[in-house]
């Protein structure tokens, strides 16, 4: 391919290859993840804990903390806790 308009075609094509490869990855690795939150819920786990449980996990400790004391207040001022 040639360069036109200062578009390497090769260079392009490579990086659209690519991108396109790791969307099939990704697409599977989708499905792979849906399989397992099915195997969860087969085995009577409530998956949208499993999902929160896993969003909190990548989370740093201090922001945990300081969402959960925010939840706290939040429940608080609402009167659902004491």
């Amino acid at each position: 391919m040639n360069d036109i308009a200062g578009v390497n075609g090769d260079r392009l094509k490579s990086i659209i290859e690519r991108i396109e490869r790791l969307e099939e990855e990704k697409k599977g690795i989708a499905s792979d993840i849906k399989d397992i939150y099915a195997e969860a819920k087969g085995v009577g786990y409530d998956t949208k804990i499993i999902r929160q449980i896993v969003r909190i996990r990548k989370m740093e400790q201090n922001e945990r903390m300081e969402q959960e004391e925010l939840i706290d207040v939040y429940l608080q001022a609402l009167g659902m806790k004491a």
